[in-house]
C-alpha cells in the first residue's frame, strides 16, 4: 500500500436539513495555516517523487510542446480602413493585438515575467482608441485601460473590477458601457465617476449598434434607445434569448423559446415584443453576421447563406469533422475560424474553405441511451482518455489539441463524450443535466465509459478519464461512482465538495446550475453526487491526479485538496492518488508541463508507455 502524507482528520459532523453531513478535512480549507502549508510541502514531494520515476515525462513535454507551436490569428475585427486582428506567434505564450501589420498590445512588453494576459479589447468605432483588460497570474482579475493609438499613451484606467467585462463603444467614441463589479455602467472618458445603469449583479452581455444599447443575460434582456435619455426597457424572457438591432436598423432576435435548438426571429426595436420567424438554423446557432446583401448563421460544424430581407436558404458551407468559430463580418465579407482534429484554428474567409481532411482514424459512435462519442485513434482495445464537461451548456466539438494529438500518435485513443448538461443538443440537453437532474451528466459519462469497453475499444485497466473545472466534477463524480471501470483519472481544478461550493470562488454565480444547499431538495440532490462526501474506506479507487492552481479565483483549490486527502486515507487500492499543485497560476493556465505531466500519467496507468 501507497504511504501518504498525515492529514489531520476531524470529527466534525453538521445537520442540514435533517441529515447528517460529515465534513472530516474543514481544516484544508484555509491554504495559509501552517498545518495545510506542511501538508502541501509533502504532496509536493510526493508528486515530483512519482513525477521524477517517470521516464516518458520528457518525452511527453518535448512532443506537446512540438505539437503547440502552431501560432493563432484571430478573425479581424475592421474599423474603417484599420483591421485589428489578435495573434499569437509560434512558441509564444501570450496572443498579441495588431493593428493592420503593428502590435499594438503586447502584454510580453509589458510585462517580461510573462505572467500578464490580454483577457479582452475592444476598438473605437473610428479606430483610434482600444479599450483593453490585462489580469496577472492568472487570476482573472482584468483591469481595463483605454488606449491612445495615435499618441501610444494611456486615456482613462486602469479601472478594476473588470473581470469577464464586454464594453459597447458609443458611436462618437466618447464614452462607453461596461461591466463592473457585475453592474451596468456608463463611462465617460476623463470621468472618474460611472453612471450605474443596471445595479444588479449579474453576467452581462452588451452591444451598442446605431443608437441602440441591448443588454443581455441568459434570461433577461434590456433594450434602450441612447437618442433619449430615457431608462433601458426591460424584457423578461422565459427562454434564452440574445438581441441585437443589427446595420439595417431591424432587431434580430436569437432564442430557444418554442424551438429547444434555437431559433431567429425578426422585429422592430420600437416594438421589442413583436417578433417574426425568420431563420431555422440546423442546430443551435453559435454566430449570426449580417452583411449587405446576405445573413451568415454558424452552427458547430456549418455556415448557412440567406437572403437578408426574408431569411430564405441560400447555401450551406458544410465543414463536417471540424468547427466553426468565431464568425465576423464587415460590409458584404465575413470571416470565420476553422479547427479540427489536426488542424489549428485558422481564418478563413466566407467564400474560401479548408481544404485539408483529417488523416486520422475518427469514428462517432453511440451508447443505447444516446449518448454521442467522437472517437479519434484505431479500434481496440487499447489505452483510451474518456473526455468530458457536461455543464452550462457549453459543447464540446472537434478542436485542435496538442494534449489529444500526443496521445493519439503514441497509440492510444481519445474520446469526446457530449453528456447532458452541455449543449451539444441544445437547450433541453442543458436542461437535463442541471440542478435536481445532475446526476443525468453523470450517467451519461459512466454509459459512455461501459459503452468503449462493452464495444471493445478498450478494457478497465485501460480506461482513463480526464476533465477540467465543471469536466473535473464529472471525472470526481465518475470515478467515485463507478470506480472498477476505470484505471486512472485526472480531475483538474475540480468542484468535489458541492455542500460548501458556493462559499468560495465563483460558486455563488453557479446555483443556476448546480442549485444552492439552502434550498432542502437541491440540498439532497449535491449531497447524493458529491463526490467529496462520496468516498467510502476500503474502496479499490483508481489512479487519481488532483491538479490545482493558487492563483485560481474560479474553483477554490480546496476542493482538491479535499478530495486528494480523503481518497489517500480511503483507498485500497495500490495506484496512487496524488496533488500537482502551482501556486503561481490560475483557472486553466498551465499549459504545455501540465498537458505532458497528465498524459505522463495517464500513460503510466494505462499501460500505454509499455
Amino acid at each position: 500500500m501507497q504511504s501518504y502524507p498525515c492529514a489531520e482528520r476531524l470529527t466534525l459532523v453538521e445537520q442540514v436539513h435533517g441529515c447528517t453531513v460529515a465534513d472530516p478535512y474543514r481544516g484544508l480549507e484555509d491554504a495559509e495555516t501552517p498545518v495545510t502549508q506542511r501538508w502541501l510541502r509533502t504532496q509536493d514531494d510526493l508528486w515530483l517523487t512519482y513525477a521524477g520515476s517517470l521516464t516518458t515525462r520528457f518525452r511527453w513535454k518535448n512532443r506537446v510542446r512540438q505539437l503547440s507551436e502552431v501560432g493563432s490569428v484571430s478573425t479581424p475585427v475592421r474599423r474603417g480602413d484599420r483591421c485589428f486582428t489578435l495573434r499569437r506567434e509560434s512558441g509564444r505564450q501570450h496572443a498579441v493585438l495588431f493593428l493592420d501589420e503593428t502590435p499594438l498590445i503586447d502584454p510580453k512588453q509589458l510585462d517580461p515575467t510573462g505572467l500578464t494576459t490580454l483577457d479582452a479589447w475592444q476598438p473605437s468605432p473610428d479606430g483610434t482608441k482600444v479599450a483593453f483588460q490585462l489580469s496577472r497570474g492568472g487570476d482573472e482579475q482584468s483591469t481595463l485601460s483605454v488606449l491612445d493609438i495615435a499618441s501610444g499613451q494611456l486615456v482613462d484606467g486602469p479601472i478594476d473590477g473588470c473581470r469577464y467585462s464586454p464594453v459597447a463603444w458609443l458611436p462618437d467614441g466618447t464614452a462607453f458601457y461596461y461591466v463592473r463589479f457585475r453592474q451596468v455602467r456608463r463611462h465617460t472618458l476623463g470621468d472618474p465617476d460611472d453612471a450605474t445603469v443596471l445595479a444588479d449583479e449579474a453576467s452581462y452581455g452588451l452591444e451598442i449598434s446605431g443608437n441602440w444599447l441591448t443588454i443581455c443575460t441568459p434570461t433577461d434582456v434590456w433594450l434602450a434607445d441612447l437618442s433619449t435619455d430615457a431608462a433601458p426597457t426591460h424584457l423578461p424572457q422565459d427562454a434564452t434569448t440574445i438581441m441585437s438591432v443589427g446595420p439595417d436598423g431591424r432587431l434580430y432576435v436569437v432564442t430557444t423559446q418554442d424551438a429547444p435548438t434555437g431559433r431567429i426571429c425578426v422585429g422592430d426595436p420600437t416594438e421589442p415584443t413583436v417578433w417574426h420567424d425568420y431563420i431555422q438554423p440546423d442546430g443551435p446557432p453559435t454566430g449570426l453576421a449580417i452583411l449587405d446583401d446576405v445573413v451568415l448563421v454558424s452552427t458547430a460544424d456549418k455556415i448557412s447563406a440567406h437572403d437578408r430581407e426574408t431569411g430564405r436558404h441560400l447555401d450551406t458551407l458544410d465543414l463536417a469533422g471540424g468547427s466553426v468559430g468565431s464568425l465576423t463580418a464587415h460590409g458584404n465579407q465575413a470571416w470565420y475560424t476553422y479547427t479540427d482534429a489536426i488542424t489549428p484554428p485558422t481564418v478563413y474567409r466566407y467564400d474560401d474553405s479548408p481544404q485539408t481532411a483529417p488523416d486520422l482514424e475518427t469514428h462517432t459512435v453511440s451508447t443505447s441511451s444516446g449518448v454521442e462519442l467522437r472517437v479519434i485513434g484505431k479500434p481496440g482495445p487499447r489505452p483510451t482518455i474518456l473526455y468530458g464537461y457536461g455543464g452550462f451548456g457549453q459543447s464540446l466539438t472537434p478542436t485542435y489539441s496538442a494534449f489529444a494529438l500526443a496521445w493519439v500518435e503514441a497509440g492510444g485513443s481519445f474520446v469526446t463524450a457530449a453528456v447532458r448538461g452541455g449543449g451539444e443538443r441544445g437547450a433541453t440537453s442543458h436542461q437535463a443535466g442541471i440542478r435536481h437532474d445532475k446526476q443525468n451528466t453523470f450517467d451519461d459519462f459512466i454509459a459512455a465509459a461501459e459503452y468503449l469497453i462493452s464495444e471493445g475499444w478498450t478494457t478497465p485497466d485501460q480506461l482513463a478519464i480526464c476533465g477540467e473545472s465543471n469536466g473535473g466534477l464529472l471525472t470526481a463524480a465518475a470515478l467515485t461512482q463507478r470506480p472498477e471501470l476505470f484505471a486512472a483519472a485526472v480531475c483538474s481544478a475540480p468542484l468535489t465538495d458541492m455542500i460548501r461550493y458556493e462559499l468560495s470562488g465563483l460558486g455563488e454565480r453557479w446555483i443556476a446550475e448546480y442549485g444552492t444547499v439552502q434550498d432542502a431538495d437541491d440540498f439532497r440532490a449535491l449531497l447524493a453526487y458529491s463526490p467529496y462526501h462520496r468516498v467510502v474506506d476500503g474502496v479499490k479507487y483508481p489512479a487519481v491526479l488532483l491538479t490545482a492552481f493558487g492563483n485560481d479565483t474560479r474553483v477554490d483549490p480546496l476542493h482538491a485538496r479535499k478530495m486528494c486527502a480523503a481518497l489517500q486515507h480511503a483507498t485500497a487500492s495500490t495506484r496512487p492518488v496524488l496533488l500537482r499543485y502551482e501556486p503561481d497560476a490560475g483557472h486553466a493556465t498551465g499549459g504545455i508541463a501540465l498537458a505532458a505531466d497528465m498524459l505522463a500519467f495517464l500513460a503510466d496507468q494505462t499501460g500505454l508507455d509499455r
